[in-house]
């Protein structure tokens, strides 16, 4: 088997691997991009982050043109849903942007290899093509971007019938009378209020005794309130025991975390969404070194390598969130290392989001989080309903809280739950990205009206002295 060289081998196609891929071109280096998928973008592109998206914007219409257009003198007739069509539109998106990463590609000269890569060496991939031919690339160095799978639950096997991951959940043939969600994390959630707006029974049972635990404490209560009235039902300190499907839907036993009397739950539908682990089935590591930690993730250091030197990973097969806008900044570090350049990953200002309604997003330090570490701080909030542009367009649920560093001010934490809360963030990390105050902010000026004035009205509550409330 003849051999194909380049510079870089990158092994896996989401969101940190494609990212990785088109940056090391960009840099002159000869790049290959092994992805064992028919298409490119990985979980996140394919059956995560942008599915579900597509899915959360038409279903927040359906909810809008059924319950909420009155409000605001528009008139609409007897509201239908037309499922087919709207996840064919979800499938159009996923498609075009797919065919988009592959055209960058092309225009980066980035060797795109369909196929299953394997580590066979130090600087040795070979890649079982989708058609069952063997190609073997060398390299001078591998990263590894292979992501993340859903994580199994023990007896509740899944079928993506009756009892689905996130993957079956994004592509229900009809809504589900009743479903049941298993876990309270952020893929839960979203997926949950997907299918309750469009009609269906939502249940959601959580071993935790709360919703959202990565996220600020105070939001996540607030999330559960807002949640519950738009009708999903919790069953929160409970752990899912077992669960059998029949023809006609699913039986689940479910009994306090703590202890006591099991319960039976009856679904047509459940949705397994207790997290994501590691994937690096069938790679090799074994054979070429690679150390795994305890949780089956790749072991690196600061510079993205493995205990092998030529071996990097990247992504959700590392340590750290598995977000995908985490990866693509690792992707693009390890690529400027890789070149020769410097390049680092701030940990500590990476965003994490909900894509409810109303959105979630955090950014830094919660107030527990502070509280354990010791930290003094002071906390400024400011709530939506005094939100002139909240008013205006009716979203008037949710707040701002800013947490700064007592005796000097600095940005630890900015958590919101609130209209445009994903795209509120990004102030907040440019702001403690450069290490910014709470002050900083305040004295920062505002567009009125806007959302963002909710920002500035929390940093100013840092000091006590917020305007509008």
């Amino acid at each position: 088997m003849a051999e194909e060289s380049f510079d870089l081998v990158v092994i896996g196609g989401g969101p940190g691997g494609y990212v990785a891929a088109i940056r090391a071109a960009q840099l002159g280096l000869g790049v290959a991009c092994v992805e064992k998928r028919a298409s490119l973008g990985g979980t996140c592109l394919n059956v995560g982050c942008i599915p579900s998206k597509a899915l959360l914007q038409s279903s927040e219409l359906y909810a809008q043109a059924g319950h909420e257009l009155g409000d605001h003198g528009v008139t609409v007739g007897q509201v239908g849903l037309d499922l087919a069509r709207m996840m064919a539109r979800k499938d159009k998106v996923v498609a075009d942007l797919t065919k988009g990463i592959a055209a960058l590609f092309k225009k980066n000269k980035v060797a795109y290899i369909a196929g299953t890569g394997r580590i066979v060496g130090k600087r040795s991939v070979t890649v079982r093509g989708i058609n069952g031919e063997s190609r073997m690339l060398a390299a001078k160095a591998i990263v590894i971007a292979t992501g993340s799978e859903p994580t199994p639950l023990r007896d509740v096997p899944i079928d993506e019938e009756r009892i689905v991951s996130s993957t079956g959940a994004l592509a229900f043939a009809t809504v589900p009378k009743r479903l049941v969600v298993i876990g309270a994390g952020i893929i839960g959630l979203e997926l949950g209020s997907v299918w309750r707006r469009l009609g269906a029974q939502v249940t959601v049972v959580e071993f935790l005794d709360r919703v959202v635990p990565t996220m600020d404490g105070e939001v996540a209560k607030e999330l559960k309130r807002v949640l519950e009235r738009q009708g999903l039902a919790f069953k929160l300190g409970h752990k899912v025991t077992g669960a059998v499907a029949a023809k006609k839907g699913v039986t689940l036993t479910a009994e306090p975390a703590a202890g006591g009397a099991a319960a039976t739950l009856e679904a047509d539908a459940v949705l397994v969404a207790i997290g994501r682990r590691p994937y690096t089935e069938g790679l090799g590591l074994d054979d070429a070194g690679v150390a795994l930690d305890s949780a089956g993730r790749i072991m690196i250091d600061d510079h993205f390598r493995t205990n092998v030197e030529t071996i990097h990973a990247i992504g959700d097969c590392v340590r750290g969130p598995m977000l995908a806008h985490k990866a693509e900044d690792e992707g693009i570090t390890v690529a400027e290392l890789i070149a020769g350049k410097a390049g680092h990953v701030n940990y500590d200002v990476i965003p994490g989001v909900v894509y409810t309604n109303p959105e979630v997003a955090s950014i830094g330090r919660g107030e527990e989080e502070l509280k354990a570490a010791g930290i003094a701080y002071r906390a400024g909030r400011f709530h939506f309903m005094a939100n002139s542009r909240g008013r205006t367009y009716g979203q008037t649920v949710g707040f701002v809280k800013i947490l700064a560093d007592a005796a000097t001010d600095r940005v630890l934490g900015v958590h919101l739950i609130g209209p445009a809360a994903g795209e509120l963030i990004a102030e907040a990390a440019v702001a403690m990205e450069f290490g910014a105050a709470a002050e900083d902010i305040a004295r920062t000026c505002h567009a009125h009206p806007t959302f963002s004035e909710a920002l500035k009205e929390a940093a100013l509550a840092v000091d006590g002295r917020a305007i509008h409330s």
